[in-house]
This record gives structure tokens, sequence and C-alpha cells, in this order.
């Protein structure tokens, strides 16, 4: 092997079973990566200077085809209802075959970290194929001290090679494409796939497993600052206003997708973002649109004209358009990654009944309850017919990333919640005044005041109902907020439409929290929207 770059020379590739006639690239740098990646055909040099990448048949994260190796330490741990076991055998032969894949081919490998708090870091070597990929890693994981590089020992490796084709039969998955997790060996194999987001969840998965254990919370969430210190935490699934909301040009941004709650306070997993480009607007969020035109940003299936500018109203290969970017490129982006204990917690829903108030107050059986749930609701789609809404229902907001069992990370974050005196919000950026197609979506305005009043400490004084379907504590008047949309029942012409849609999801609720029931103890069933309670 020729090993270029700076590495630990005790910890190359050995470590992992991988050996190559190839060069090895160890922690080259970005300009080095760009240019790489654009004499390889990997990618795109677009007019402002970013990399636009192309992932092919994959767009998205294949989660079909992600598996948890179980073995004599993970077969207690790991929630098998949501994780897709593979064997400790066919784990084996996979990594023997992609070992012997990669034998000839030029390696990028990227030593990074998971976890701006040093306590709770994981040491993540990414390996891989294209220069792109190694870049997308590079912008998202933290960089550690160029000189800490020669004694750096990886504690999770990761083999990405897309060009690597799985044989369900031998390597006892289900597909060409596969993403095997062992936890106990600290390796994940990826193959068949180019998108670059398996390789970030990937880490994440691992946190998500190791951080329980040391009493550390890990949370699918964004996170920012306000200047006396005050720091508040998203949760929130796909379209309901994590990234923007967190992106307050009043607050120092955390960051934008994945944290831990420890001992000290939250700190992020990331040293950048991955943000979403569809529709992406200089107007309506300028800092994002901002790295989109920076040296270094990755675009990722983002179309460009015949001037090789982005053209982010067009979906015409994915909805999921991407970028991804070093967390410097925000002006108001914390540069430690860290801050103190949450002073309000926020969970994010877009309900698309037009059933929820804007925002809610609960307490921490109810946050328990509504973190467990993880609900949102999808629009109506294109299909011919299909004209409701679709209630979709994520477990902690995260579940595709959450190897444990949910009540797990429940209980650790209702723990932490009291331990702290966390004040906790639920609100509703998705529909009022009737369920979509009706109604209209929730003003941005009156969600931003009333987010405000929340962060600001103006709610706790504020006067409260009881709603009768979901039992939380509404505010009846907010300043600057018409109070009609704080009672969602009044801004629908037809009240007994609105009591039916109110009926029908609670009634999802509960159906949908069957599975926790037997995991929850009795304050947090007590929490629970009822049936009974809504009819009375």
């Amino acid at each position: 092997m020729e090993d270029l770059g700076v590495c630990n020379p005790s910890a190359g590739l050995a470590l992992c079973g991988l050996t190559t006639t190839g060069p090895v690239r160890y922690n080259t740098g970005e300009a080095e990566l760009v240019e790489l990646a654009v004499a390889r055909g990997e990618a795109t040099l677009t007019a402002h200077g970013a990399l636009r990448a192309l992932t092919g048949q994959h767009t998205g994260r294949s989660a079909k085809d992600k598996y948890v190796v179980r073995d004599a330490a993970t077969t207690d741990q790991i929630w098998w209802d949501n994780n897709k076991e593979m064997s400790v055998d066919a784990f084996d032969v996979l990594h023997a075959d992609m070992a012997a894949h990669a034998k000839e081919r030029e390696l990028f490998v990227q030593d990074l970290i998971g976890g701006a708090d040093s306590a709770n870091a994981l040491n993540s070597r990414i390996i891989t194929e294209f220069a792109w990929h190694a870049l997308f890693i590079r912008n998202l994981l933290i960089r550690p001290e160029r000189a800490t590089l020669e004694s750096y020992l990886p504690e999770l490796t990761i083999i990405n090679l897309p060009s690597f084709r799985a044989d369900p039969a031998r390597h006892g998955c289900r597909s060409e494409t596969v993403i095997a997790v062992n936890l106990s060996k600290g390796l994940v194999l990826i193959g068949g796939t180019s998108y670059a987001g398996e390789m970030k969840k990937s880490v994440f998965t691992a946190l998500n497993y190791l951080l329980p254990a040391k009493g550390v919370m890990p949370m699918h969430c964004s996170a920012n600052v306000g200047p006396k210190g005050d720091t508040a935490v998203f949760f929130g699934l796909s379209g309901t206003g994590k990234t923007t909301l967190s992106a307050d040009p009043k607050r120092t941004l955390i960051g934008d997708d994945e944290h831990g709650w420890g001992e000290d306070g939250v700190f992020n997993f990331e040293g950048g973002c991955y943000a979403k480009t569809i529709r992406l607007s200089r107007e309506a969020e300028p800092e994002i649109f901002g790295t989109t035109e920076r040296f270094g940003t990755v675009l990722e299936n983002v179309v460009l004209n015949e001037h090789r500018i982005p053209d982010f109203d067009d979906a015409s290969l994915t909805e999921n358009t991407r970028c991804a970017y070093p967390l410097h490129y925000i002006p108001n982006a914390s540069a430690s990654g860290r801050s103190g204990h949450p002073h309000n917690i926020i969970m994010l829903t877009a309900d698309a009944f037009g059933v929820m108030p804007p925002i809610a107050r609960l307490s921490p059986e109810q946050a328990m309850y509504h973190f467990l749930s993880g609900y949102t609701a999808k629009v109506a789609g294109t299909e011919k017919g299909v004209t409701e809404p679709e209630a979709t229902f994520s477990t902690c907001f995260g579940a595709p990333f959450m190897p444990r069992h949910p009540s797990e990370y429940g209980d650790l974050l209702r723990k932490l919640i009291n331990d702290h005196q966390v004040s906790c919000w639920l609100v509703n950026t998705g529909w009022t005044g009737g369920a979509y197609g009706q109604g209209q979506r929730m003003p941005i305005k009156a969600t931003r005041a009333l987010l405000s009043a929340a962060l600001d400490g103006t709610l706790e004084g504020a006067d409260y109902r009881v709603d009768p379907n979901f039992g939380f504590s509404v505010p009846i008047a907010v300043e600057g907020v018409d109070s009609a949309i704080l009672d969602p029942r009044s801004t629908w012409a037809d009240k007994a439409a609105y009591d039916a849609s109110a009926q029908r999801l609670v009634g999802m609720f509960i159906d949908n929290f069957e599975k926790f029931a037997a995991h929850v103890d009795g304050s947090v069933l007590n929490a629970a929207p009822g049936l009974k309670a809504a009819a009375e």
C-alpha cells in the first residue's frame, strides 16, 4: 500500500482487515478532495465553486437494507422489532468479500470525531472509494486538530464501497444494497449505494447505542442558545421546521440534526450540516442559501442549468436534494458545538389534520408520551383519489436510528427534564382552520412569535386552558398573536367536522401507543389523550 497524508503509522487499514495495491489517501484536505473528485469524474463544480455530485438510483437512505449484527452482547440490548438482524457469520463473509473487492482500489480515509464533548466523543474512521464521499463526511463530522492525527485511534470504522454488490443468498440481506452495523466490533459495512447520508447516520446509530449506557441522551434534534445562555432543543421529523426554526439570527446555532445531552449539557454530534435544498431561496433562508455558493460545500442530486447554476426548484432527480457544509459556514454557528442544559424543549409537528393548537405546554409525562409517539402528518399525495392527510409516528422523532428500545430513551429524557426543570412545548407548524385542503398552513409569523414567547419566558406567566382532546395546557392569549388561532376548533367553520377529526387523531395516538404501554409507568399512560375525555 502507498500511504499518503497524515495518520497514525500503527493504526493503518490492517486494523479493519483491509489491504490494497492502490494508494490510500489519509485525511486529505478539502481543496485536494475537490480537485480529485472532479478529475476522477465523480462530481462537477458549480458556477460558484461548490461541488455537485449525483448518487444514481439511491437518492435517500435504504432503510430496508440496514442490519444490526445479533451476537451475545447485542441480543438483549437491541430493539429487534425495529432493527433487522444479521448473523455474525453472514457479517464476517460480507466483511471478507468487501475486503477482497477493495484490494486494488484507491481509498480515501478520514479520521474524524462524532461528538463535541470529549468525554462522550467517538473517534470515527470513514473509508471510502469516492473522493466526494470523503469531502462530504469531512464536512459533516468534527475534524480533529491535525497534530493529533499521528496518535489517532478509531473506535468506529465505516467501510463504504458503493461499487460493491451484495449477494442476498451469501450475505443474509435483502438486495445488492447493504448497510451492516456490527456494534460489538465497532464496524459498519456499506455497499451498493452512493447516497452519502448513510455514513453520517451510521455514526448516529452507534452513538445512539453507546451513550444511554453512560446516562447520556442521544437526540435527533436541532439546538440553539440565546444570549443569556438559554439552550433550546428542537425535536421534529422532516418537514416540521426543525432546521428553519432553530436558525434564528438572534440565537447561536449549536447544530441542526444530532445532539447529546449529558452531565455538562448539550453537545453537537457533528461539525457540519446536511440541509435540504428543494425550493431553497435566498430570501427565505439566506444563511443556508449562502453555503451553497461556498467552495467545499457538497450539493447532492441538485440540478444545474446550462450555466452550472443550481436550480433548487427542480425536483426531477429527487425531492431529497441536499447540501453538506461545515458548521462554520453559518455566520452565527457555535464554535464549540456545546452549551448548557436546556431551558426549553420544543417538539415540532406538522399536523395536517388541523386539530392541534399552535403551541401547548407539556408536563414531563406528556413530554415523554409525545416523544415516544413522534407524531407528524403527511399531506395528501398526488395519487388519484387520495385526499386525506396521513398520520406518521416515528418514535423518538428518529426511529430508523434507534437501536435500543424507545422506552430507554424516553425514561432518560424524562429524568433529565425533571432533574433540570426544563419547560416542554408542543408546537404545531401544520394546518389551522381545517385539515390540509380546506384550511391553511399555520402562519410562520405566528409560530415564530409563540416560539419567542416560550423561549424568553413570557408564556410562563400566561393563562391556560386544558385541551379537551389531548389534555395539555394551551395559552389563552399571547401578545402579538391572534387569539382565535390558539383555539383550533374556533378556526373551523364546521365544528362537528373538527370534533370528528380530533376524535380520529386521538384514536390514532392511542392505537400507536399500544406497543409502548407495557414499557411505561401509569403516570405516562395517564398523560395520553383519551377518547372518553374528548367526548366529554
